[in-house]
């Protein structure tokens, strides 16, 4: 039986920050807001800027969500255990 790698904590959460900060936006643009802030520009100013961090955040890093890329993943965890790198 093949064992199958899981994906990382840090993948999941990057994944969850960006899916709460992508439905506040589209509420937001609803009128619809989860943020409690009175001031619509203000509210608006977060939720984008929640937005944006949290889509950087999220894809900026390697995001391994199919058992091959996990294998990979794996695989170059082992290659620089073996061979670190030079300073």
């Amino acid at each position: 039986m093949t064992r199958h790698p899981s994906i990382s904590p840090a993948t999941i959460a990057r994944t969850v920050v960006l899916i709460l900060a992508l439905i506040n936006q589209v509420l937001s643009a609803l009128d619809r807001p989860i943020l409690p802030f009175q001031s619509d520009t203000l509210e608006q100013l977060i939720t984008l800027g929640l937005t944006i961090g949290s889509s950087l955040w999220a894809w900026w890093k390697n995001n391994s969500f199919t058992c091959e890329a996990c294998e990979a993943d794996e695989y170059l965890c082992q290659l620089r255990k073996e061979r670190p790198r030079k300073p």
